[in-house]
């Protein structure tokens, strides 16, 4: 597919980018063994981030995706707390964390590159902001973070995303589904032979657009808060140039909270796409026979969504997200940081 090649290109050049700011700030002409370990601790650091905030939040985010694609023919699923006590009901506590296992094994490499993507495109972005004649000594800025947040997170969502949508189907399957995935392998050679190989991408598109100000603002918005507290200290909350576990907990979920909404009308379309094309789908979206909508590409899915279900479709399972997003995304930084602190990584921006 031709995003995929973009995708693969835009990669490779943030690679670049970041190896020429090593030999250029280093003078050598590969990365020191040194390099390579703090490489390796860094992906270490992002995959625990993932699996430790996702995992914390695993009822939640079942709940969130059940909400965005069941049929709106037949209602199960209606609010936050009747949904928890539904699937408990129905389901058990195992029902709660369904789809969590794959959560987790897409979302610590996910995580990881995603964390790792970050830095290496910082590095690279700042590396040719300063190569602008007036930008010698300039540090990163909130539009040079936004930047380096979305190529970060638009790499580790492509990388993952086949994963990403079996998880969503593995997640949405009860026991009263006709059809039963077995597990990440399964799901994927099931889909791989009765849809082919382009349906392990379905919603990549909204991915890819709604990923830029989610992860992007993420970042920028996290950063930013930090450098602000530590230079202003205001209210006495930095001692040292550090802070606090607690004020990077409320950074990280002031963060989440804003990418999230901005972001959340091209997560709904992405899940319903995903759906698409699934032979004996789960009953949620079948609705005991009664078809759920098909969509030919994500305006078709916009436009479909809003005119049988109202704008306020597009923010479907935004309540139980909200809830979750800020100690999800809050848990993740902050977990990223305490183990990249453990194991002694120094990811500061070379000169």
């Amino acid at each position: 597919m031709a995003s995929e090649d973009v995708v693969g290109k835009t990669s490779a050049t943030i690679a670049n980018l970041a190896e020429e700011a090593k030999i250029a700030s280093e003078g050598v002409k590969a990365p020191s063994r040194h390099a390579l370990l703090s490489i390796c601790k860094s992906l270490v650091a992002g995959g625990v981030a993932g699996g430790v905030s996702r995992t914390a939040v695993a009822p939640l985010e079942r709940l969130k995706i059940l909400l965005q694609v069941q049929n709106p023919h037949a209602i199960k699923y209606n609010g936050t707390i009747q949904g928890l006590k539904y699937i408990w009901r129905t389901e058990g506590f195992r029902g709660l964390f369904k789809g969590n296992g794959t959560n987790c094994a897409r979302i610590v490499p996910n995580s990881a590159v995603k964390f790792f993507s970050y830095e290496e495109a910082s590095k690279g972005i700042l590396w040719l902001y300063r190569q602008q004649p007036g930008n010698e000594d300039a540090e990163l800025t909130p539009v040079l973070r936004l930047g380096a947040g979305a190529c970060a997170g638009i790499i580790a969502m492509s990388a993952t995303y086949p994963m990403d949508l079996v998880r969503g189907r593995l997640t949405v399957q009860t026991d009263k589904s006709p059809s039963q995935y077995r597990g990440i392998a399964h799901a994927l050679g099931t889909v791989l032979r009765e849809e082919g190989p382009r349906a392990l991408y379905k919603g990549w598109l909204p991915s890819v657009i709604g990923v830029i100000p989610y992860v992007g603002l993420n970042f920028a918005v996290y950063e930013s808060l930090k450098d602000w507290l530590i230079k202003s200290r205001p209210f006495g909350l930095v001692e040292d140039t550090e802070l606090s576990v607690t004020t990077k907990l409320a950074c990280g979920a002031v963060a989440g909270t804003m990418g999230q909404t901005v972001a959340y009308p091209f997560d709904v379309v992405r899940r319903r796409m995903q759906m698409v094309g699934w032979k004996h789908a789960a009953s949620v979206v079948t609705a005991d026979g009664k078809s759920a909508l098909e969509y030919t590409g994500m305006l078709d899915a916009f436009r479909k969504t809003v005119r049988y279900e109202g704008f306020g479709a597009l923010y479907k399972g935004l309540v139980p997200n909200s809830v979750k997003v800020v100690p999800s995304i809050a848990i993740a930084f902050v977990s990223y940081e305490m183990v990249k602190d453990l194991l002694g990584v120094e990811m500061r921006i070379s000169d």
